[in-house]
């Protein structure tokens, strides 16, 4: 079944993208919840277990601009059924994996299929409604993403206690092979925008390379080796932004960012925002299970609180900013995250849940408020044919917040904990990584709202 135009058939194409962003995410926590369990079978170090991680993070990252610039030429539908397809197959060798390398390989191949599709939902959702509408659908499509981060952990707790952290894989398997033939049959093809030059491969090795050198550096700060990597990959990432200025077909339209402050702004944002959150579930995770002695099960359903309040306000905020700046809602949001942040740098051993879970309400609310105005804004800001870049880069500042805050923490596991696994016997020293950590985070965000409120006044700019 095919579809002429996208706009045609709104809902329908919503729902799709809405399930599939759902599997995604699902995928995504359900790992993290059983990483201290993959730790202790395979007997990983700390640091080697955080890359389990990060190699899925950092992959994303590589090839989620080349890939919204290939979407734009090449046509979304294409490169988001691939990125299910893919998707399958890597999670698939993820269940089989025998060591941590191969394991860490397949977690490198499912980054490339979670690129495909990051890359490109958020532009057919975006090109199938009016402004005036646009900010409900993209909230709609956000709760999903937080369903499926507050299902992941409790689902995947319920299946590792059972079958295992392997069967955690297979599940997303199933899922995939549902979710694929809803893609084929729902997503109606687009029409690609021509092609004006020779795709650009250079700058495409070029941000390969640079992103991949500051990672790689921060994980191995303080040795000198890290510092030298993480200088490299700065340089290169400069040269890269000088050479696509120069480009007739550029794999990213540094325009985009010179000629629109909002634009501009709220990338910014946005990667500030998930740098300073994306370490908490990664933190509580080992927190739960090793600190407070708690199942997989347990602490997933502990950490499930925050993602369902986001999942629950998501729409809402996404409507809010149908009408209002987003810099407000999205400032807001920011607020009440840096506050949950300072308050979940007070965890010890014998912190009473009902705090925990107090904290964890804060920040799902405040999630919410930020995440849905702020992808609106930044789809809201660009003409249609830039759709793909647009949507890539809401994934790729993400994505480049996400590997921040995981550097700064395998930075401060380096530091306190070193390369040994995480123990019991560690949790007087995992506390004070959390303690530091969770700190910067507070501050970071924090300083994140002036920069929330520097976009301005968009409403009046809002791309059709």
């Amino acid at each position: 079944m095919k579809f002429n135009v996208h706009k045609e058939h709104p809902a329908i194409i919503l729902l799709v993208t809405t399930i599939a962003s759902f599997l995604t995410t699902f995928a995504a926590s359900s790992v993290n919840i059983v990483l201290p369990v993959i730790g202790s079978e395979m007997k990983m170090s700390a640091v080697i277990l955080g890359w389990v991680a990060t190699s899925f993070l950092l992959t994303i990252a590589v090839f989620l601009i080349p890939l919204g610039k290939i979407s734009d030429t090449a046509g979304r539908k294409k490169i988001f059924s691939y990125g299910i397809l893919l998707y399958i197959v890597s999670s698939g060798l993820s269940a089989v994996s025998l060591f941590d390398w191969m394991l860490i390989f397949s977690r490198v191949l499912q980054g490339i299929g979670a690129a495909m599709v990051f890359a490109t939902s958020s532009a057919i959702v975006t090109a199938a409604f009016s402004p005036g509408k646009r900010g409900r659908a993209i909230g709609i499509n956000t709760a999903a993403v937080y369903i499926g981060s507050s299902a992941g952990p409790f689902f995947g707790g319920i299946i590792t206690h059972y079958l295992g952290w392997r069967g955690v894989f297979v599940f997303i398997v199933l899922l995939g092979i549902i979710v694929l033939p809803l893609v084929l049959i729902f997503i109606p093809q687009d029409s690609p925008e021509k092609r004006t030059g020779k795709f650009d491969t250079p700058g495409t090795m070029l941000s390969a390379a640079g992103l991949s050198c500051l990672i790689v550096g921060i994980s191995l700060l303080p040795a000198i080796s890290g510092i030298i990597s993480a200088v490299a990959g700065v340089i290169i990432i400069i040269i890269f932004i000088k050479w696509e200025s120069g480009r007739a077909n550029p794999i990213l339209e540094i325009k985009l960012f010179r000629k629109n402050p909002s634009f501009l702004f709220s990338n910014l944002t946005a990667m500030i925002n998930y740098g300073a959150t994306f370490s908490i579930a990664f933190f509580l995770s080992i927190y739960l299970q090793t600190v407070r002695g708690m199942t997989a099960w347990e602490a997933g359903t502990v950490m499930v609180i925050q993602p369902i309040v986001q999942a629950l306000f998501s729409p809402l905020a996404g409507r809010i900013s149908d009408k209002v700046e987003p810099r407000i809602p999205v400032s807001i949001g920011m607020l009440c995250t840096s506050a949950g942040l300072l308050c979940l740098s007070f965890l010890t051993g014998n912190t009473p849940l009902p705090f925990l879970a107090g904290v964890l309400v804060l920040l799902g609310f405040g999630f919410a408020l930020f995440s849905s105005p702020n992808t609106n804004a930044i789809m809201s800001s660009v003409e249609k044919r830039f759709l793909g870049t647009a949507s890539a880069l809401v994934g790729a500042m993400r994505v480049m917040g996400q590997m921040l805050s995981m550097g700064v923490a395998l930075l401060l596991l380096s530091l306190f904990i070193g390369h040994v696994q995480i123990t019991s016997e560690q949790s007087a020293a995992f506390q004070s990584v959390m303690t530091v950590g969770f700190r910067i985070f507070a501050l970071l965000n924090f300083a994140g709202v002036f920069v929330s409120y520097a976009r301005g006044n968009i409403r009046s700019k809002l791309v059709g």
